[in-house]
C-alpha cells in the first residue's frame, strides 16, 4: 500500500470515527425534539384501537404515561403491523409500542426496553365447572375451542387426543363454551380478562399452559442512555403504581406480573 493510499484510509478512518463519536444517542434528540414518536397499529383492542376517532387503549395510555416520565409529549403514528418494525428500521419513528415480542432474532435488528407485558396462552372455562385443568394434556378426550388460524390449535395438536374445535373468534367460542357443548377454550392471558367482560358471560381464566412470552419497546441500536432512560421510566411507573392502575382498568390484573390461573 502506498504513502498516499494510506493517508485517505487513515482521512477516511478518522471522519468515520469523529461523526461516531458525535453522533447524538437517541435520548438527547427526544429531549432536544420534546417528543417521544411513537408507532402502533391502532387496531389492536384492547392493547391500541380507535374510539370516536380518537386513539385508545391500554397501550396507548401507557406511551402517554411513559413519554411523561421522560418529560416529553408523545406523537402517535398508525400503520399496519406489517409496516411497523420496517418503518422504525427506517427511522419513521423512535419506537413501536404495539406488543412486540422480545425474540432473539429482533434482538439482532433492534435493542428493546425492559419488558412492560408478561403473557401465556391461557385456557377458559366456566365458572361454575368442578373440573380441574391444569395443562393441556388433561384436555385429552375433551373438546377445546380456538380461534382459526391461531397457533392455539397447532399447540393443542401437538399434546395429541384432544377434539379441537376452530371458530371464525372469540364471541363465537366463548358462546359454545358458556352452553356446555366445548370444554374449554385457549387465547392470549392478556386478552382473557377483556373478552371475557366485553361478552359477560359465566365464564373465568382457566390454567396458563405454553411458554411464558415477554413484550417490550423496540428501537435503533447504539442508544445507551435512551434505554436507560426508558427502562428507569418504567420501573418508576411500576414502583409509583401507575402502570398497575393502568393495567387493571384494561385487563383486570398487573400484565408485567406472570400469568396465574384463577
Amino acid at each position: 500500500m502506498n504513502i498516499h493510499i494510506r493517508k485517505i484510509l487513515a482521512a477516511a478512518l478518522l471522519v468515520a470515527t469523529t461523526v461516531h463519536a458525535g453522533a447524538a444517542d437517541l435520548l438527547d434528540t427526544v429531549k432536544q425534539r420534546g417528543t417521544l414518536n411513537i408507532a402502533m397499529e391502532g387496531t389492536y383492542p384492547p392493547f391500541n384501537f380507535k374510539e370516536n376517532g380518537q386513539l385508545a387503549g391500554f397501550e396507548v395510555e401507557f406511551a402517554k404515561a411513559l413519554a411523561q416520565k421522560l418529560g416529553v409529549k408523545p406523537e402517535f403514528t398508525t400503520g399496519e403491523w406489517s409496516g411497523l418494525l420496517a418503518g422504525l428500521q427506517a427511522g419513521k419513528y423512535d419506537v413501536v409500542i404495539n406488543q412486540v415480542g422480545i425474540t432473539d432474532k429482533r434482538k439482532e435488528a433492534f435493542d428493546f426496553s425492559a419488558p412492560y407485558t408478561i403473557s401465556s396462552p391461557q385456557l377458559i372455562v366456566r365458572k361454575d365447572d368442578k373440573r380441574v385443568f391444569k395443562s393441556l394434556a388433561d384436555l385429552r378426550g375433551k373438546k377445546l375451542g380456538v380461534g382459526e388460524g391461531t397457533n392455539f390449535a397447532d399447540m393443542a395438536r401437538a399434546v395429541g387426543g384432544i377434539d379441537i374445535k376452530t371458530y371464525p373468534g372469540s364471541t363465537e367460542y366463548l358462546q359454545d363454551l358458556a352452553l356446555g357443548r366445548i370444554d374449554a377454550a385457549m387465547n392470549d392471558s392478556l386478552l382473557i380478562p377483556y373478552i371475557i367482560k366485553k361478552t359477560n358471560l359465566p365464564l373465568k381464566a382457566g390454567a396458563p399452559v405454553g411458554q411464558i412470552e415477554e413484550s417490550g419497546i423496540p428501537f435503533a441500536k447504539g442508544n445507551p442512555k435512551f434505554k436507560a432512560a426508558l427502562d428507569k421510566a418504567i420501573a418508576d411507573m411500576e414502583a409509583d403504581g401507575s402502570f398497575a392502575k393502568i393495567s387493571v382498568k384494561w385487563f383486570d390484573r398487573d400484565v408485567s406480573k406472570p400469568p396465574v390461573a384463577k
